[in-house]
C-alpha cells in the first residue's frame, strides 16, 4: 500500500508546560484528552499536532534551531490577529505578514525556536 499522507506532526520541545501554554495563549489550541504522560496532543484537524519531552540523546540547542530543514505550517483562521498577540508580547517573528497564494501568511519562532508559518487560506 502506498502512504497516503501526513497523519501526526509532533515536535520535541525542551519544556513542556511552558511549549503547552505558548501554543495554548498564542494559537488557541485545545489539549485532547487522549496522549502519553510524555506528550500534549491538540485537538486539530485533519491531522494531530503534538509536543513531547525531548527524547534522550536529542540535543535541541545543538544546531542553529531545531527543524532545520523542515517546513511546518499550521492553518489559523485569524493570522493577523495571532501575528500582533506574539508581535506586542516580544515573540520573534521570523518573516512579517504578507498576502499570498496561502492567504495571510507569517512565520513565527516558537520557545524553542522552531519555525512555525500560519497561513488562512484553506
Amino acid at each position: 500500500m502506498p502512504v497516503t499522507g501526513p497523519d501526526f506532526i509532533s515536535l520535541q520541545v525542551s519544556d513542556l508546560d511552558a511549549s503547552q501554554a505558548f501554543y495554548e495563549r498564542y494559537l488557541g489550541l485545545v489539549r485532547s484528552p487522549a496522549g502519553p504522560p510524555h506528550a500534549v496532543v491538540f485537538t486539530t484537524t485533519p491531522i494531530a499536532f503534538a509536543l513531547r519531552d525531548v527524547v534522550p540523546g536529542t540535543d535541541l540547542a545543538s544546531g542553529d534551531r531545531p527543524g532545520l530543514g523542515a517546513a511546518i505550517w499550521l492553518h489559523a483562521t485569524d493570522v493577523q490577529a495571532i501575528h500582533d498577540a506574539l508581535d506586542a508580547d516580544g515573540h520573534r517573528i521570523v518573516a512579517a505578514p504578507i498576502d499570498g497564494p496561502f492567504g495571510r501568511t507569517f512565520t513565527f519562532a516558537d520557545p524553542d525556536g522552531y519555525h512555525v508559518t500560519l497561513h488562512d487560506r484553506a
